[in-house]
């Protein structure tokens, strides 16, 4: 890594040291992946420890090994395959019944200062008011089938997504906006090239936190209006005190939050690689 030149000089070896840097940069991400697992089996167990001894009470933590025999039983009879299906048939809907007009309408915001004055208040005075507490209103115009959770979920994720949209176009820089003025880019090429891709990185961290409160809205809406779904397993095995079968659900949400979450990081690497 170092050498040593006639003159008595020490000159370091760029290649050996960019080996040695890139190494270290390896190990560091090695180790951050570690901690990324350790930190769940550590609380498993310890939570599985703590009921074995009766330091918590089992009535109401059962340990992890029984919740997961409970899984596997549910899993076995199918009926965990069914809610899990139906939720996210429910969540799939309403994600993109949110996120597409979200996008759009928040584009159109960041693009024409008209359209975000005449918007912008609207949204300002509707994104306060939780979509659940809407949801008796929604029920009585929708009835409680699938519809009506697709629209709790939809207008849950639009508010998120329409204001990071146009937050991202709002901050492009302005040299790139005088660029596709200054060589006469067309509409579709401005809003395709400069418009989209500018607001793409906080568009998709609205869309990340859309995510997040689409799982969070089905859990509740199907617990207040519905047959079937994860949320209704919850529900449902609360009120008979079946208390392993609600920390399969609970469980299950958890899952599937990760699951999207690393599934739109993945994405947003695979959009935005150079951040």
């Amino acid at each position: 890594m170092v050498k040593v030149t006639q003159s008595g000089k020490i000159v370091q070896d760029p290649v050996r040291v960019e080996r040695a840097e890139w190494k270290r940069q390896q190990t560091k991400a090695r180790l951050q992946q570690l901690l990324t697992i350790v930190s769940p089996v550590f609380l498993l167990v310890l939570w599985e420890v703590l009921s074995r001894t009766g330091v918590m009470d089992i009535r109401f933590f059962p340990p992890p090994t029984a919740i997961v025999q409970t899984f596997w039983e549910l899993l076995v009879s199918g009926a965990i395959a069914e809610h899990v299906g139906v939720s996210l048939y429910r969540i799939a809907l309403g994600f993109l019944a949110g996120v597409i007009p979200g996008i759009i309408i928040g584009l159109m915001m960041g693009l024409f200062t008209p359209i975000r004055h005449f918007v912008s208040p609207l949204v300002m005075a509707l994104m306060p008011i939780p979509t659940l507490a809407l949801l008796p209103i929604i029920i009585i115009l929708f009835g409680i089938g699938d519809l009506s959770k697709v629209i709790t979920i939809a207008g849950s994720v639009f508010f998120p997504v329409v204001i990071n949209t146009a937050a991202g176009v709002l901050n492009i820089d302005k040299i790139y906006l005088d660029v596709a003025n200054n060589y006469g880019a067309s509409k579709s090429q401005f809003f395709f090239k400069i418009a989209l891709p500018g607001a793409l990185p906080v568009m998709l961290e609205g869309i990340q936190m859309g995510q997040a409160i689409a799982l969070l809205t089905i859990v509740a809406a199907e617990m207040m209006g519905a047959t079937s779904g994860i949320g209704y397993l919850i529900w449902t095995s609360y009120k008979a005190f079946l208390l392993q079968n609600m920390f399969v659900g609970l469980i299950m949400i958890s899952f599937f939050g990760y699951l999207f979450s690393l599934l739109l990081r993945g994405l947003q690497k695979k959009l935005l690689p150079w951040r």
